[in-house]
């Protein structure tokens, strides 16, 4: 009880001042706006009054906290998933793309990683390369891959999938790396005096080793997917998903739209890393791990 406490109250309490500051700057950049349209109504309402009105503007410069949780409640629970003003519609889709390239990105990152731990070329070669890979900016390879893949009528999903991949495959790479080098030399050398070979080596020694930085990485990896799922939305013309969602929010000025499927994202984001998380310990338990 004392450790769900222990976690509860510093999130609440980061979260009630985010909260706050968030209705402090609603105000702030609602007010021009406002006073432009009581001037032009040739009204001089109270302070209070005043305030009110900021805060519930339909198409804000930065919506209130409550603006956006109403619109969040009512695309999410209030509307049919097969409406596409659901946010649980949008949610689907990016999120199928997103399983699908991280599922890539993951298989990619472990084959990278072991071939670079057991070939010293690789290690020479390869892992700058990655590292360069990675300062593209998504926003401008994104629109690449879709001129490259139109040609061939590539499914948007597949599309969508590839660009996560891009994002997810770098941090698994990286943490499978370190953790396949993570055994120490003495039991290496242990692994050596068994007369083990290479192969009962990887999979008895580095591949166990691994397991928890594999699980750390893939917690970077699945939110990295995520957000290629979301900007692989922009360029493409999609009508569906959480990208989509924010590019139709964008062209008619719908802030409170925008903020909303911003938090169904995070929403989103949160589950999976949640899910991976969950995954992870359940692992590291049945591998004989002691419990966090």
């Amino acid at each position: 009880m004392d450790r769900l406490r222990d976690k509860i109250v510093p999130v609440t309490t980061i979260l009630a001042v985010l909260v706050v500051v968030w209705y402090g700057f609603a105000i702030l950049m609602n007010t021009p706006f406002q006073r432009d349209l009581d001037r032009r109504a040739g009204e001089t309402p109270g302070f209070a009054e005043f305030i009110g009105k900021t805060l519930s503007q339909p198409k804000p410069t930065l919506p209130a906290p409550h603006q956006v949780a109403q619109n969040f409640f009512e695309n999410t629970f209030m509307r049919k998933i097969t409406s596409n003003r659901s946010l649980v519609y949008h949610g689907w889709v990016t999120l199928s793309s997103t399983l699908l390239g991280f599922a890539f990105g993951t298989a990619l990152g472990i084959l990278i990683a072991v071939g670079i731990v057991h070939v010293t070329a690789l290690d020479r070669s390869l892992m700058p390369w990655i590292i360069v890979s990675q300062t593209i900016p998504i926003i401008a390879l994104a629109p690449m891959v879709i001129l490259l893949l139109g040609p061939f009528n590539t499914p948007a999903i597949v599309t969508k999938a590839l660009i996560s991949t891009y994002l997810s495959f770098f941090p698994v790479a990286v943490g499978m790396v370190k953790g396949l080098r993570s055994p120490e030399i003495m039991h290496l050398d242990l692994m050596h005096t068994y007369n083990a070979s290479p192969s009962q080596t990887f999979w008895k020694l580095r591949v166990p080793a691994s397991v928890p930085f594999l699980f750390t990485s893939m917690k970077v990896a699945i939110a990295a997917s995520l957000v290629g799922a979301i900007v692989a939305e922009l360029p493409t013309g999609a009508v569906a998903g959480i990208g989509a969602k924010l590019l139709i929010g964008a062209y008619h000025s719908q802030s409170i739209d925008i903020w909303a499927a911003l938090i169904a994202g995070s929403v989103v984001a949160l589950i999976l890393v949640g899910m991976v998380g969950f995954a992870g310990r359940q692992v590291e338990k049945s591998m004989g791990g002691r419990p966090a």
